[in-house]
């Protein structure tokens, strides 16, 4: 038995070792890079656009895409494989950039060539010809339950995936609530498999409710679930709040979201020999991922409401449920006429206290009132919406007497009782003394006791003019003035008219319209990969600040994209006469940024650093060009 493991051990250490030697010896190949898609697609179809190259490639610039909506890549992939031919052995390593287009309108599209660095060498692909039409057969993967997968399956791979790997669903917490009871709604996703940049392409609407979209979480609550025997891990995108309006069934739609999800790809290698076949077709040596992207579709949900119970439903109940306390203040209850009082009623507790919207008060008629000023306390969470509800009442009493406010009602339904609670304020009586002034002596121009201003008197008098009268025979038709403001609209038509023409002239110019955005695109750019910084998302971070310095570049000095090297870009930075010094840094900074994903040591210090640089060579290149 030690003798057959110890064999076995020495074969496999000689296997090792000729695979060394393989790598060593392996002769360089022709480096071929080339772009592939289907020649012919419908509007609206989604398809992939791939970029092949048979080496170990880096520095991929894709090329500048119209005609088509981009949704995603490029995806990065790179596989090896192994042959065995009449002895020898050769060793293959291949990556691939995919693109997930969607036609958008009917024509026939040249996408420019792509280039990318193998060897030390920069090479360009060929252009792509696709013609758009209006049907075509439809490229994509549709698995159950409402889940639409594009993947870029290539080099033989198989993609190792399942129908209900990722899907989503929502859910709430109570699906039998009363007319004007809350309730939780909850988005979540489930998934097997890793995912990445889900996003909501179309939200539910919500018929029939009042809503309140909770605020989004930096970080998913996620946990597991297991359904049926499968382990999924679960992410609550969303949560809303709802509050039924009206009673009967209610549907809220379903919602889409789209994501990308990884999956597992496992690559076959044929060498003839059934043990070095054995031995390099494990997890180790062939296993890869490739990235599908997926639009997901939520069930719809029904909400059976029933209605509020009619019996001894009070008069002035206004539609409020839930758990409420009621008080009132009045500032004080001696006063002089046309001396303001503010009566205070506020309602607190919790359940739809946003839907109150008005008290049923009755004041005596020598009060003159205003509609009240409405202060909004409320808070809403997964447990509901709370806070307070306060109605600020402008009395201003204009005869002297004594008057008295009736107790004001307040009526909602108890959700804890099952019944409807009446609260209402005490009786509350005001002496009134008569004033200096009369009613006539103050105007109101807010509800508000510091805006009340006092005019002195009810009447202003009329203003005596002298009366010159104007030359008889004179008139203004026909007259040299009459004309001229004939001329000024016309004059301003056309005045209008060519600085019209001017600016289409500038939109026209392309290559103007990119050098004129080129400064504000890459600012917006960076604004997005700030943000990424902050919440250190490392991957989108770094495209993001790529994506500002190349295509800075390109709209500023009207580079294409596919056309953007170190090279062009020392070229055009020395047309402009921009110093040598900056130059150097700004390649630098390109350098740096490709590189400082992998580099080793504190990430956030790395991504910080990156961050400065780009927008410091930006900036520095503004002030050269001006």
């Amino acid at each position: 038995m030690d003798n057959r493991k110890y064999n076995m051990n020495k074969r496999i250490f000689l296997v090792f070792c000729s695979f060394l030697l393989i790598v060593t010896v392996t002769l360089a190949q022709e480096v071929q890079f080339t772009g592939n898609a289907r020649s012919v697609v419908g509007v609206g179809e989604t398809f992939n656009l791939t970029y092949s190259v048979n080496a170990q490639a880096s520095n991929f610039h894709g090329p500048a895409i119209t005609g088509f909506d981009v949704l995603s890549g490029p995806y990065t992939s790179t596989s090896s494989s192994i042959r065995a031919i009449n002895g020898r052995t050769s060793i293959s390593i291949a990556s691939t950039f995919t693109y997930i287009l969607r036609a958008n309108k009917e024509g026939t599209f040249e996408i420019p060539a792509a280039t990318v660095t193998a060897d030390n060498k920069q090479y360009h692909s060929n252009v792509v010809v696709i013609k758009v039409v209006k049907n075509a057969g439809s490229g994509q993967n549709t698995s159950p339950g409402g889940t639409t997968g594009k993947n870029n399956n290539q080099n033989n791979g198989e993609i190792q995936s399942g129908s209900n790997d990722v899907f989503v669903k929502a859910v709430v917490d109570n699906n039998n609530p009363i007319q004007g009871e809350g309730i939780i709604l909850t988005y979540k996703i489930f998934f097997k498999v890793s995912i990445s940049q889900p996003n909501i392409t179309k939200p539910s609407s919500f018929e029939g409710f009042w809503s309140h979209v909770l605020k989004d979480n930096v970080k998913y609550n996620q946990y597991t679930q297991t359904i049926d025997g499968e382990v999924y891990h679960v992410a609550e995108l969303l949560k809303v709040v709802l509050y039924p309006l009206k009673s009967g069934k209610l549907v809220i739609d379903p919602f889409e979201l789209e994501c990308v999800a990884q999956y597992k790809r496992q690559t076959k290698t044929k060498t003839g020999d059934p043990f070095f076949d054995d031995f390099f077709n494990n997890s180790f040596f062939n296993e890869s991922y490739a990235n599908v992207e997926k639009t997901l579709k939520s069930n719809s949900v029904v909400i059976n409401v029933r209605p509020l119970p009619t019996a001894e439903k009070p008069v002035d109940f206004s539609g409020a449920v839930g758990t409420f306390t009621f008080k009132t203040d009045l500032d004080k209850t001696k006063t002089k006429t046309n001396d303001p009082i503010n009566l205070k009623c506020t309602i607190t507790g919790k359940g739809n206290i946003q839907l109150i919207d008005k008290l049923n008060i009755n004041f005596p008629p020598d009060f003159e009132t205003y509609d009240p000023k409405i202060i909004n306390n409320v808070s809403t969470t997964g447990a509901g919406t709370s806070g307070s509800q306060t109605f600020e009442y402008l009395i201003i009493p204009r005869k002297a007497g004594k008057f008295t406010i009736k107790p004001i009602p307040f009526s909602y339904f108890d959700l804890e009782k099952k019944r409807y609670v009446t609260l209402s304020s005490p009786l509350y009586t005001v002496d009134v003394e008569k004033g200096s002034g009369d009613a006539a002596s103050v105007t109101y121009s807010s509800i508000g006791k510091e805006d009340i201003k006092y005019i002195g008197s009810d009447i202003r008098h009329i203003k005596n003019e002298p009366f010159v009268p104007g030359k008889a025979g004179i008139f203004f038709f026909a007259s040299t003035g009459f004309f001229l403001w004939l001329l000024i609209p016309v004059l301003f038509f056309i005045i209008f008219i060519i600085l019209w023409k001017k600016q289409e002239m500038r939109k026209s110019d392309l290559a103007l319209m990119k050098n004129r955005k080129a400064t504000r695109i890459a600012i917006q750019r960076l604004k997005k990969a700030n943000a990424f910084l902050k919440e250190q998302q490392q991957e989108a971070f770094y495209i993001e600040i790529s994506q500002a310095l190349w295509g800075y570049l390109s709209d500023k000095f009207g580079i294409p994209l596919a056309e953007l090297s170190m090279d062009s870009v020392h070229e055009a930075l020395v047309k402009k006469n921009v110093k040598d010094e900056i130059i150097q840094q700004f390649i630098e900074t390109l350098n740096n940024t490709e590189y400082a994903r992998f580099a080793p040591g504190e990430k956030t210090m790395i991504m910080e650093k990156t961050y400065q640089e780009a927008l410091e060579i930006i900036t520095r290149i503004e002030r050269e060009l001006r």
